[in-house]
């Protein structure tokens, strides 16, 4: 524990409650129509509790009860517990996509801590977008604050077999359209695959932005695996409540934790577990809220150096985040790949990461290996870069047929994802296993919000044929839980006239992974006369928040964040006023 340092006096909330005059007579008049007396908020910390339930995000149905669990730890702990409810972004509802209402949510959280009189907070979240939306606008609002992970749910099950969130629907859904199962078997899959509430128990987005979160120091050691059924999940819900008042009196602020090497760490550890693609935006951007110019070459490096050792699905052939949990989580995998951290890390403990695991042991070998039997010799991700991207693009080797890390092939092109379904779907179409299929106007602005369309249906006529994979590209991205040689988030996108825009079908695009290039094979000329030619699609919105989403939206290798939330915009918003 780094020590207590604040005195009642000290604490933020007394500048609504502590003074002798009219407006604070109204804050402790209007507290107390709540059925509060001033004994329960004199003099101690006020958490707010930011909290993304819903009735319709699966992933959080949990949190109804966990905030419970919460206010009773921060009740024991000398707090005062505040509930402020925040957008959900239900990962499988919200459409056309939940990275649309990130930034919303991102927004929403600071506001919420900035404006409210509160002293510390507690993030609930887990299904993809709420974990970076709530650190970007919590690490903005400057308090003391803790992140509470939602959990993965429990392993899914079909006629005694394993089903994995996402990897395995991809995979059978493609079996249904190859004519190997029948309708039933698809309905009985289907009630098979969610068993409980908690995030996808595959290693997805969620899985690994719970994780990454935990790799930064901003969750409970080993709180980012527990299955959202364990009872352990009770049980660490409480202890958020209890140590983020702890926090509060030990002034610990996300900025003295979200140091350059925390995010260094953060990095590590997903190339270690074989992390979501989507990885690379949300880390940009919650490390730029902090201050921190990460980039798409720190990921680079580390992939380079940390190989995957996480044994766990799509990377992994055989096992989810519930067996990862029981081989000993997150602190068993990084003490394997300790000569990557830096171990002189703070985290939300107020120990250094070298305390936090210590104590820490690999149960299976087989789920957490050795880096000397990794299931992938180099990291995860691996950006590509060339006159295609020329600011990057993104490919998961560790999840792809090896044959397709070095290929060329000609391009088949889509300028919208409907156009590009009916063609996939019709067995006539003229299309090889060699060839390279692209979705463009998928990015930021083009999609709008870069949906997760970036695995490409692989086309019908090569399903029965028994193709499983194929080369996809894309400045769309992926679902965590997706897999195969899909290249995604190429920046600049083809909305505002990237390469990607001027590529025609029959090109030849060449990729080597191992050299980290991507090369549309035609001259410098030829592309500078399709871009006198080219026009810029349709406008998406013309107004409300979508307008507000294009005018300010960054690119892909930027981490996609509104450009006026990011630290350097502008000076620190002051605290509110209060006359």
């Amino acid at each position: 524990m780094t020590g207590k340092k604040k005195t009642p006096d000290q604490l933020r909330s007394a500048r609504w409650f502590a003074p002798d005059d009219l407006r604070s007579f109204g804050h402790r008049s209007r507290i107390m129509q709540m059925g509060y007396a001033a004994t329960e908020w004199t003099g101690k910390p006020l958490i707010a509790i930011v909290n993304t339930w819903s009735d319709i995000n699966p992933c959080h149905a949990h949190f109804k009860h966990r905030v419970e669990d919460v206010k009773r730890g921060v009740l024991q702990a000398g707090g005062l517990p505040i509930e402020l409810p925040a957008i959900s972004v239900s990962e499988s509802f919200v459409k056309p996509t939940t990275m649309l209402y990130r930034n919303m949510l991102a927004m929403e959280t600071e506001e919420l801590i900035r404006s409210h009189p509160v002293d510390g907070a507690v993030l609930m979240g887990g299904c993809d977008k709420s974990t970076p939306g709530l650190m970007m606008g919590a690490t903005s609002a400057g308090l003391p604050m803790i992140y509470l992970p939602a959990g993965p749910m429990l392993r899914g099950n079909w006629k005694g077999k394993i089903l994995g969130s996402g990897s395995d629907a991809w995979k059978f859904w493609d079996e249904r359209r190859a004519g190997n199962i029948s309708n039933q078997e698809w309905n009985d899959i289907e009630a098979g695959i969610a068993r409980s509430y908690g995030t996808c128990m595959t290693m997805g987005t969620a899985a690994t932005m719970m994780a990454i979160t935990e790799s930064i120091g901003m969750t409970l050691p080993g709180a980012s695996s527990i299955p959202a059924a364990d009872a352990g999940h009770i049980r660490m819900s409480s202890e958020c409540g209890r140590r983020i008042v702890d926090m509060v009196w030990e002034d610990l602020t996300p900025q003295k934790i979200q140091t350059r090497k925390a995010y260094e760490n953060s990095i590590a550890v997903a190339m270690a577990m074989g992390c979501s693609t989507n990885a690379i935006i949300h880390v940009i951007a919650m490390a730029r809220r902090a201050g921190q110019d990460i980039s798409l070459d720190d990921f680079e490096i580390a992939s380079r150096k940390v190989p995957v050792i996480a044994n766990i699905r799509p990377s992994g052939e055989e096992y989810l985040m519930e067996d990862f949990f029981y081989a000993g989580g997150l602190p068993a995998l990084m003490t394997r790949i300790k000569d990557h951290l830096h171990l002189d890390v703070v985290t939300v403990t107020g120990q250094t990461l070298a305390e936090n695991i210590q104590h820490a042991q690999v149960h299976h070998e087989d789920v957490i290996r050795t880096t000397e039997n990794p299931i992938y010799a180099e990291g995860a991700l691996a950006v590509l870069k060339g006159n295609l991207a020329p600011d990057g693009c993104v490919i998961k080797p560790s999840a792809c047929d090896p044959r397709f890390l070095k290929h060329s092939g000609p391009a088949l092109v889509f300028d919208d994802y409907p156009s590009m379904k009916k063609a996939v779907d019709d067995e006539n179409l003229e299309v090889t296993a060699d060839h390279v299929l692209i979705l463009r106007n998928a990015g930021p602005l083009g999609g709008p919000g870069m949906p997760e369309w970036g695995m490409l249906p692989i086309p019908k006529k090569l399903v029965k044929q028994g193709v499983r994979d194929m080369v996809r590209l894309s400045d769309a991205r992926m679902s965590g839980t997706s897999y195969g040689a899909c290249i995604l988030h190429v920046a600049p996108e083809s909305y505002i006239g990237g390469p990607l825009a001027l590529v025609q079908n029959g090109d030849i695009i060449s990729l080597d992974v191992n050299k980290r290039t991507i090369t549309l094979d035609v001259s410098d000329a030829e592309l500078a006369k399709r871009k006198a030619a080219w026009k810029q699609p349709e406008v998406r919105y013309e107004r409300g928040y979508g307008w507000m989403f294009s005018k300010h939206i960054r690119q892909a290798d930027q981490g996609c964040d509104f450009d006026f939330l990011e630290t350097g915009f502008g000076a620190p918003v002051r605290e509110p006023d209060i006359f």
